[in-house]
Order: structure tokens, then sequence, then C-alpha cells
């Protein structure tokens, strides 16, 4: 597994800080606090984001991590990438935050294998950085992220390439 030292970083910033949480609807639900049980079912299209603290004026980036994969207790295979969003404008009022561009990697839901326990789904919201082209990271035409390509993701490796600026919010709902 890829070590990952910005997942542990970014979830360490909403221990104490709850301007930290990215506001996450998971279908029908909102995740109250990080970590919240959504049913695989109800989780299966792409997640409605909020920051209150967003720029209307910027624009963001989010990265979607399953960091349990394939179970908890071995994690060879993982993290699977789930979603890569540029392009995410911030409503003044309410800070929801709309796409403006095309996926670099499209949102898949939870599909951890049975027998287990839940896994954590991760959402890192960065600023995107000036100049950033998605179309040159994303499969061409606009064609879905295969299953090889999603797996071992590593974040640190992500904002390097990206040139990503720290994650400004973060937040995670769990999901078997």
């Amino acid at each position: 597994m890829p070590a990952n030292e910005s997942v542990k970083k970014a979830l360490s910033l909403i221990e104490g800080d709850k301007s930290k949480v990215l506001g996450l609807k998971v279908g029908s639900t909102t995740v109250a606090e990080p970590g919240q049980y959504i049913a695989k079912a109800d989780a299966q299209s792409a997640p409605e984001l909020s920051f209150p603290g967003a720029s209307p004026s910027a624009t963001y980036l989010v990265i979607g991590l399953d960091i349990d994969a394939p179970f908890p207790s071995f994690d060879v295979l993982g993290p699977i990438l789930h979603w890569i969003q540029p392009g995410l404008k911030a409503d003044s009022d309410s800070g929801t935050l709309k796409e403006t561009e095309p996926f670099v990697a499209d949102y898949i839901g939870p599909a951890p294998p049975p027998p287990s326990s839940p896994h954590r789904y991760i959402f890192f919201l960065y600023e995107q950085p000036a100049g950033f082209e998605g179309s040159r990271y994303a499969p061409k035409d606009g064609a879905k992220l295969g299953v090889w390509s999603r797996m071992r993701a590593s974040l640190d490796d992500l904002e390097k390439e990206y040139k990503l600026g720290p994650v400004l919010a973060v937040n995670y709902f769990t999901s078997n």
C-alpha cells in the first residue's frame, strides 16, 4: 500500500477543527459527523459537496478514496480511487460546490467485498491550481476509468503530480 502521509495529515485536520469538515451529502443523507455510516445502495451517485469557507472566485478540485480496500486488515490493493472532480465552483450563498468541468476519474460508489467490515470513503478538497487541465489526466473522450487504474492510489503522488496545495477540507463516510 502507498504510504499516503497526506491521508493521515488531512484526517488530523478535522479532529480538532470543525471549519475544515467538508460538507458531504450522500444520496438523501447529510453526513453530520465524519465516519457516519451510509448504506452502499444509497451512495452510488456522486456526493453533493459544500464548503462554507469557499471563495466564489476560486476553483476547487476533490479527490475521493477508499482507504480500506479490499479489506481493512488486508489493504494490499488499496487505496482505491473513487473520484477526481476538478472545476468545482462555490455558490456564494450556500457554499455548495458545482461541477463546471469534466471529471478526471468518474465517481464510483462503495462496493466492499463481502464479508468486509465498513470501509472509509474519504473526500479531500483542494484549491485547483491555476492552469490545471483535467483533460491531460483523464481517460480519452470522457471514458470511465478502469478498475486497475484505480488500485493502489497514492494521494501523496496525486498532490505532487497535480501541484496541489494543502487540503482545505475533508470528510468521510463509512459503508459496506
